[in-house]
Protein backbone atom coordinates (compact mmCIF):
# COMPACT_ATOMS: atom_id res chain seq x y z
CA UNK A 1 0.00 0.00 0.00
CA UNK A 2 2.95 2.43 0.45
CA UNK A 3 4.38 1.66 -3.01
CA UNK A 4 1.27 2.24 -4.16
CA UNK A 5 0.61 5.69 -2.33
CA UNK A 6 4.69 6.63 -3.01
CA UNK A 7 3.77 6.29 -7.01
CA UNK A 8 0.12 7.80 -7.05
CA UNK A 9 2.33 10.96 -5.21
CA UNK A 10 5.24 10.74 -7.84
CA UNK A 11 2.47 10.61 -10.53
CA UNK A 12 0.65 13.72 -9.29
CA UNK A 13 4.12 15.86 -8.65
CA UNK A 14 4.84 15.08 -12.43
CA UNK A 15 1.80 16.15 -13.56
CA UNK A 16 1.51 19.12 -11.61
CA UNK A 17 5.33 19.80 -12.80
CA UNK A 18 3.89 19.32 -16.51
CA UNK A 19 1.04 21.41 -16.23
CA UNK A 20 3.32 24.21 -14.75
CA UNK A 21 6.18 23.67 -17.37
CA UNK A 22 3.09 23.79 -19.84
CA UNK A 23 1.39 26.75 -18.77
CA UNK A 24 5.28 28.80 -18.73
CA UNK A 25 6.15 27.49 -22.22
CA UNK A 26 5.98 29.50 -25.49
CA UNK A 27 3.18 28.87 -27.77
CA UNK A 28 3.94 27.48 -31.11
CA UNK A 29 3.45 29.88 -33.77
CA UNK A 30 3.16 28.93 -37.50
CA UNK A 31 6.59 30.42 -38.74
CA UNK A 32 7.14 31.89 -36.13
CA UNK A 33 5.11 34.58 -37.17
CA UNK A 34 2.20 36.33 -34.87
CA UNK A 35 -0.74 35.49 -35.42
CA UNK A 36 -4.25 37.52 -34.88
CA UNK A 37 -7.77 36.51 -32.98
CA UNK A 38 -10.52 37.48 -33.07
CA UNK A 39 -13.05 36.86 -30.27
CA UNK A 40 -16.78 37.43 -30.74
CA UNK A 41 -19.00 39.16 -28.31
CA UNK A 42 -20.71 35.94 -26.37
CA UNK A 43 -17.88 33.26 -27.42
CA UNK A 44 -17.94 30.70 -25.25
CA UNK A 45 -14.45 30.01 -23.50
CA UNK A 46 -14.33 26.41 -24.92
CA UNK A 47 -15.00 28.29 -28.35
CA UNK A 48 -12.12 30.73 -27.31
CA UNK A 49 -9.58 27.81 -27.12
CA UNK A 50 -11.05 26.19 -30.24
CA UNK A 51 -10.44 29.85 -32.11
CA UNK A 52 -6.76 29.77 -31.01
CA UNK A 53 -5.82 26.90 -32.19
CA UNK A 54 -7.75 27.65 -35.73
CA UNK A 55 -5.92 30.98 -36.11
CA UNK A 56 -2.58 28.78 -36.41
CA UNK A 57 -1.00 28.48 -32.62
CA UNK A 58 -0.19 24.78 -32.20
CA UNK A 59 -1.89 24.01 -29.20
CA UNK A 60 -4.63 21.67 -27.85
CA UNK A 61 -7.80 23.20 -27.80
CA UNK A 62 -9.11 20.97 -24.91
CA UNK A 63 -5.68 21.43 -23.09
CA UNK A 64 -6.13 25.03 -23.49
CA UNK A 65 -9.80 25.22 -22.45
CA UNK A 66 -9.16 23.23 -19.17
CA UNK A 67 -6.94 25.97 -17.95
CA UNK A 68 -9.28 28.51 -18.87
CA UNK A 69 -11.40 26.50 -16.32
CA UNK A 70 -9.24 25.65 -13.76
CA UNK A 71 -8.22 29.49 -13.31
CA UNK A 72 -11.09 30.23 -12.43
CA UNK A 73 -11.10 33.26 -14.88
CA UNK A 74 -13.04 31.49 -17.68
CA UNK A 75 -15.76 33.69 -18.03
CA UNK A 76 -13.96 36.92 -17.85
CA UNK A 77 -12.60 37.13 -21.35
CA UNK A 78 -13.53 40.13 -23.41
CA UNK A 79 -14.59 40.40 -26.80
CA UNK A 80 -12.10 41.86 -28.98
CA UNK A 81 -9.16 41.56 -31.81
CA UNK A 82 -5.56 40.19 -30.32
CA UNK A 83 -2.34 39.50 -31.68
CA UNK A 84 -0.36 36.36 -30.29
CA UNK A 85 3.42 36.93 -30.78
CA UNK A 86 6.23 34.94 -30.17
CA UNK A 87 7.02 34.02 -26.80
CA UNK A 88 3.21 34.43 -25.49
CA UNK A 89 2.59 31.40 -22.82
CA UNK A 90 -0.75 30.08 -22.23
CA UNK A 91 -0.75 31.89 -19.16
CA UNK A 92 0.41 34.87 -20.48
CA UNK A 93 -2.60 34.90 -23.39
CA UNK A 94 -5.51 34.32 -20.83
CA UNK A 95 -4.61 37.40 -18.96
CA UNK A 96 -4.20 39.13 -22.33
CA UNK A 97 -7.42 37.79 -23.07
CA UNK A 98 -9.30 38.95 -19.45
CA UNK A 99 -7.35 42.10 -19.59
CA UNK A 100 -8.51 42.78 -22.79
CA UNK A 101 -5.26 43.95 -24.74
CA UNK A 102 -6.22 43.96 -27.87
CA UNK A 103 -4.09 44.59 -31.18
CA UNK A 104 -4.54 48.22 -31.77
CA UNK A 105 -3.76 50.26 -35.02
CA UNK A 106 -3.73 53.95 -35.07
CA UNK A 107 -4.88 56.41 -37.32
CA UNK A 108 -3.44 60.29 -37.39
CA UNK A 109 -5.56 63.70 -37.48
CA UNK A 110 -2.97 66.14 -38.46
CA UNK A 111 -3.17 69.84 -37.39
CA UNK A 112 -4.59 72.07 -40.06
CA UNK A 113 -6.71 69.50 -41.69
CA UNK A 114 -9.97 70.56 -43.49
CA UNK A 115 -12.78 67.92 -42.55
CA UNK A 116 -12.59 66.64 -45.60
CA UNK A 117 -9.54 65.44 -45.27
CA UNK A 118 -9.94 63.85 -42.27
CA UNK A 119 -12.85 61.67 -44.23
CA UNK A 120 -9.78 60.80 -46.17
CA UNK A 121 -7.80 59.70 -43.55
CA UNK A 122 -10.55 57.82 -42.08
CA UNK A 123 -11.43 55.96 -45.62
CA UNK A 124 -8.16 54.90 -45.93
CA UNK A 125 -7.04 53.76 -42.39
CA UNK A 126 -6.34 49.82 -42.04
CA UNK A 127 -9.11 47.40 -40.38
CA UNK A 128 -11.39 50.62 -39.24
CA UNK A 129 -14.58 50.25 -40.59
CA UNK A 130 -15.61 53.29 -42.55
CA UNK A 131 -19.45 53.33 -41.48
CA UNK A 132 -19.60 57.22 -42.32
CA UNK A 133 -19.26 56.47 -46.18
CA UNK A 134 -22.24 57.24 -47.28
CA UNK A 135 -22.96 59.90 -44.97
CA UNK A 136 -22.72 63.38 -45.82
CA UNK A 137 -21.50 66.13 -43.45
CA UNK A 138 -24.71 66.75 -41.33
CA UNK A 139 -25.89 63.23 -41.05
CA UNK A 140 -22.15 62.45 -39.24
CA UNK A 141 -22.78 65.09 -37.23
CA UNK A 142 -26.20 64.09 -36.69
CA UNK A 143 -25.04 60.58 -35.58
CA UNK A 144 -22.02 62.14 -33.54
CA UNK A 145 -25.24 63.79 -31.68
CA UNK A 146 -24.28 67.46 -32.97
CA UNK A 147 -27.10 68.08 -35.34
CA UNK A 148 -27.16 71.45 -37.15
CA UNK A 149 -22.91 72.11 -36.25
CA UNK A 150 -20.82 72.20 -39.17
CA UNK A 151 -18.24 69.61 -38.67
CA UNK A 152 -15.46 71.67 -39.67
CA UNK A 153 -12.72 72.08 -36.78
CA UNK A 154 -14.55 70.51 -34.17
CA UNK A 155 -12.12 67.32 -34.35
CA UNK A 156 -8.88 67.80 -32.21
CA UNK A 157 -5.78 66.33 -34.37
CA UNK A 158 -3.99 63.85 -32.47
CA UNK A 159 -3.07 60.22 -32.94
CA UNK A 160 -6.07 57.80 -31.79
CA UNK A 161 -6.01 54.36 -31.74
CA UNK A 162 -8.52 51.86 -32.09
CA UNK A 163 -8.82 47.99 -32.62
CA UNK A 164 -9.64 45.91 -35.63
CA UNK A 165 -13.39 46.30 -36.89
CA UNK A 166 -14.12 49.28 -34.94
CA UNK A 167 -16.47 52.24 -36.28
CA UNK A 168 -15.08 55.36 -37.97
CA UNK A 169 -17.77 57.03 -36.28
CA UNK A 170 -16.34 56.17 -33.03
CA UNK A 171 -13.19 57.75 -33.50
CA UNK A 172 -14.54 60.91 -34.57
CA UNK A 173 -16.37 60.75 -31.45
CA UNK A 174 -13.19 60.74 -29.50
CA UNK A 175 -11.47 63.33 -31.32
CA UNK A 176 -15.02 65.88 -30.96
CA UNK A 177 -14.80 64.85 -27.30
CA UNK A 178 -11.19 65.74 -26.97
CA UNK A 179 -11.84 69.49 -28.99
CA UNK A 180 -14.34 70.06 -26.63
CA UNK A 181 -12.19 69.21 -23.73
CA UNK A 182 -8.85 71.64 -25.13
CA UNK A 183 -11.62 74.43 -26.32
CA UNK A 184 -13.05 74.41 -22.90
CA UNK A 185 -9.68 74.52 -21.27
CA UNK A 186 -8.58 77.48 -23.65
CA UNK A 187 -11.47 79.41 -23.62
CA UNK A 188 -10.94 79.76 -19.66
CA UNK A 189 -7.75 80.70 -20.23
CA UNK A 190 -8.78 83.77 -22.38
CA UNK A 191 -7.61 87.49 -21.67
CA UNK A 192 -9.47 89.27 -20.00
CA UNK A 193 -9.36 91.86 -23.02
CA UNK A 194 -10.35 89.53 -25.20
CA UNK A 195 -12.76 90.31 -28.18
CA UNK A 196 -13.75 87.18 -29.43
CA UNK A 197 -16.91 87.01 -27.46
CA UNK A 198 -17.56 82.74 -26.84
CA UNK A 199 -16.03 79.52 -27.55
CA UNK A 200 -16.92 78.97 -30.60
CA UNK A 201 -15.55 82.46 -31.99
CA UNK A 202 -11.79 80.96 -30.34
CA UNK A 203 -12.38 77.86 -32.86
CA UNK A 204 -12.03 79.61 -35.89
CA UNK A 205 -9.38 82.21 -34.74
CA UNK A 206 -7.21 79.18 -33.99
CA UNK A 207 -7.83 77.84 -37.25
CA UNK A 208 -6.99 81.27 -38.84
CA UNK A 209 -3.46 80.91 -36.90
CA UNK A 210 -3.39 77.51 -37.49
CA UNK A 211 -3.40 78.20 -41.35
CA UNK A 212 -1.06 81.26 -41.21
CA UNK A 213 1.38 80.10 -38.65
CA UNK A 214 4.67 78.64 -40.71
CA UNK A 215 7.25 78.85 -37.63
CA UNK A 216 5.71 77.64 -34.19
CA UNK A 217 7.50 81.22 -32.72
CA UNK A 218 4.92 82.97 -34.86
CA UNK A 219 2.12 81.89 -33.89
CA UNK A 220 1.55 84.51 -30.55
CA UNK A 221 2.50 87.30 -32.90
CA UNK A 222 -0.04 86.52 -35.87
CA UNK A 223 -2.80 85.86 -33.38
CA UNK A 224 -1.76 89.24 -31.58
CA UNK A 225 -2.47 90.90 -35.25
CA UNK A 226 -5.99 89.48 -35.97
CA UNK A 227 -7.24 90.52 -32.83
CA UNK A 228 -5.79 93.98 -33.15
CA UNK A 229 -7.85 93.87 -36.33
CA UNK A 230 -10.77 92.20 -34.57
CA UNK A 231 -10.75 95.10 -31.95
CA UNK A 232 -10.37 97.95 -34.19
CA UNK A 233 -13.24 96.49 -36.73
CA UNK A 234 -10.85 96.01 -39.59
CA UNK A 235 -11.08 93.08 -41.86
CA UNK A 236 -9.14 90.50 -41.35
CA UNK A 237 -7.88 89.85 -45.21
CA UNK A 238 -6.37 86.63 -44.48
CA UNK A 239 -5.91 84.01 -47.79
CA UNK A 240 -6.42 80.72 -45.99
CA UNK A 241 -10.30 81.70 -45.25
CA UNK A 242 -10.20 82.64 -49.18
CA UNK A 243 -9.28 79.63 -50.24
CA UNK A 244 -11.64 77.56 -48.17
CA UNK A 245 -14.50 79.51 -49.33
CA UNK A 246 -13.56 78.55 -52.59
CA UNK A 247 -13.31 75.08 -51.84
CA UNK A 248 -12.79 72.94 -54.65
CA UNK A 249 -12.78 75.49 -57.56
CA UNK A 250 -9.41 76.66 -55.87
CA UNK A 251 -6.64 75.52 -58.08
CA UNK A 252 -3.78 76.25 -56.24
CA UNK A 253 -3.05 79.70 -57.48
CA UNK A 254 -5.00 82.39 -55.23
CA UNK A 255 -6.09 85.24 -58.09
CA UNK A 256 -7.05 89.02 -57.38
CA UNK A 257 -9.93 88.04 -58.72
CA UNK A 258 -10.31 85.48 -55.68
CA UNK A 259 -10.10 88.19 -53.35
CA UNK A 260 -12.72 90.15 -54.95
CA UNK A 261 -15.18 86.91 -55.21
CA UNK A 262 -17.37 87.41 -52.29
CA UNK A 263 -18.29 83.76 -49.99
CA UNK A 264 -19.28 83.82 -46.12
CA UNK A 265 -15.76 82.81 -45.67
CA UNK A 266 -14.13 85.88 -47.70
CA UNK A 267 -11.96 88.15 -45.19
CA UNK A 268 -11.86 90.74 -47.78
CA UNK A 269 -14.79 91.12 -48.41
CA UNK A 270 -16.85 90.43 -45.09
CA UNK A 271 -15.95 91.67 -41.81
CA UNK A 272 -15.15 89.88 -39.03
CA UNK A 273 -14.97 85.87 -38.78
CA UNK A 274 -16.13 83.84 -40.94
CA UNK A 275 -19.24 81.52 -40.09
CA UNK A 276 -16.76 78.05 -38.90
CA UNK A 277 -13.64 77.59 -38.56
CA UNK A 278 -11.72 76.74 -41.93
CA UNK A 279 -9.39 73.89 -40.55
CA UNK A 280 -8.45 71.86 -37.11
CA UNK A 281 -6.70 73.97 -34.68
CA UNK A 282 -4.12 72.66 -32.48
CA UNK A 283 -4.14 73.15 -28.75
CA UNK A 284 -0.47 75.69 -29.59
CA UNK A 285 -2.89 77.14 -31.94
CA UNK A 286 -6.37 77.36 -29.50
CA UNK A 287 -3.94 79.01 -26.35
CA UNK A 288 -2.38 81.86 -29.27
CA UNK A 289 -6.21 82.32 -30.04
CA UNK A 290 -6.91 83.29 -26.22
CA UNK A 291 -3.72 84.05 -25.35
CA UNK A 292 -2.26 86.50 -28.33
CA UNK A 293 0.86 88.42 -27.95
CA UNK A 294 1.07 91.96 -26.54
CA UNK A 295 1.71 93.37 -30.09
CA UNK A 296 1.41 96.54 -32.01
CA UNK A 297 1.04 94.98 -35.46
CA UNK A 298 -1.86 95.23 -38.02
CA UNK A 299 -0.28 93.45 -40.70
CA UNK A 300 2.34 90.25 -41.80
CA UNK A 301 3.94 88.73 -44.32
CA UNK A 302 5.69 85.59 -44.90
CA UNK A 303 9.44 85.95 -45.60
CA UNK A 304 10.63 82.85 -47.88
CA UNK A 305 11.38 81.03 -45.34
CA UNK A 306 8.61 79.73 -42.98
CA UNK A 307 8.82 83.27 -40.69
CA UNK A 308 6.79 86.50 -41.33
CA UNK A 309 7.49 89.66 -40.73
CA UNK A 310 5.30 92.45 -38.89
CA UNK A 311 4.53 95.39 -39.66
CA UNK A 312 2.33 98.32 -37.17
CA UNK A 313 1.61 100.57 -40.11
CA UNK A 314 0.61 99.96 -43.53
CA UNK A 315 3.96 101.89 -45.50
CA UNK A 316 5.99 99.15 -43.10
CA UNK A 317 3.93 96.40 -44.17
CA UNK A 318 3.86 97.75 -48.14
CA UNK A 319 7.69 98.29 -47.84
CA UNK A 320 7.98 94.41 -46.07
CA UNK A 321 5.90 93.11 -49.16
CA UNK A 322 7.74 94.76 -52.12
CA UNK A 323 11.05 93.13 -49.84
CA UNK A 324 9.60 89.63 -49.24
CA UNK A 325 7.18 88.82 -52.09
CA UNK A 326 8.15 91.13 -55.27
CA UNK A 327 12.17 91.25 -54.36
CA UNK A 328 12.28 94.76 -54.21
CA UNK A 329 14.87 96.61 -51.99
Amino acid sequence: MRRFLLVLLLIVLAAGAGAAWWLHAPLRLPGGQAVELEIEPGTAPRRVAQAVAQAGVQVQPRWLWLWFRISGKDRQIRAGNYEITQGTTPYELLQKLVRGEQSLSTVTLVEGWTFRQVRQALAQAQQLKDDTAAMDDAAIMAALERAGVAPEGRFFPDTYAYAKGSSDLAVLRRALHAMDRHLDAAWALRAPDTPLKSADQVLILASIVEKETGRAEDRAQIAGVFTNRLRRGMLLQTDPTVIYGLGEAFDGNLRKRDLQADTPWNTYTRAGLPPTPIAMPGKAALLAAVQPAPTKALYFVARGDGTSHFSATLDEHNRAVNRYQRGRK
